[in-house]
């Protein structure tokens, strides 16, 4: 059942959704006006910085799933994000050939497997997964 928008209870709500709107020109405005290849200072750090959160929500998610159930749900779609972040731009600003291919592997077999395993937590679907339930999980999932 669809209620109403209650703008002095759904605030957040209406905040987060006019910013996705805005995002989506800026965007485009950004994919026209950047060029495709930059040099940046500090790329070293910059990877190395994102790999060590990305390390750390991971941890974080795997001591809440063991000591604070209540916590793990929200750590663990921020893993899932992160890895899918991650995925997403090791693949994209890895150069041709082998660095590329090593890329699309670890992105295929590790980051995207593994942030699957975090939205199933984040789902609270993480238990064991039957065959009775294995539908239920993709369609939650929206892959059928």
């Amino acid at each position: 059942m669809e209620r109403k928008l209650d703008l002095s209870r759904d605030w957040p709500a209406a905040i987060l959704a006019v910013a996705a709107i805005v995002l989506i020109p800026w965007a485009i405005a950004l994919g026209q006006m950047l060029p495709s290849r930059h040099v940046a200072d500090h790329w070293d750090a910059a990877w190395t910085g994102f790999d060590v959160i990305l390390a750390m929500s991971l941890l974080a998610t795997a001591w809440s799933f063991m000591r604070r159930r209540d916590l793990s749900r929200g750590l663990a779609a921020i893993s899932g994000t992160l890895l899918l972040c991650d995925a997403w731009f090791d693949v994209l600003t890895s150069s041709s050939g082998t660095d590329l291919e090593i890329a699309v592997l670890l992105a295929v077999l590790g980051e995207i497997p593994l942030a699957t395993v975090c939205f199933l937590v984040a789902m609270g679907t993480s238990g064991s997964l039957t065959r009775a339930n294995a539908r239920h999980v993709v369609r939650r999932l929206k892959l059928l």
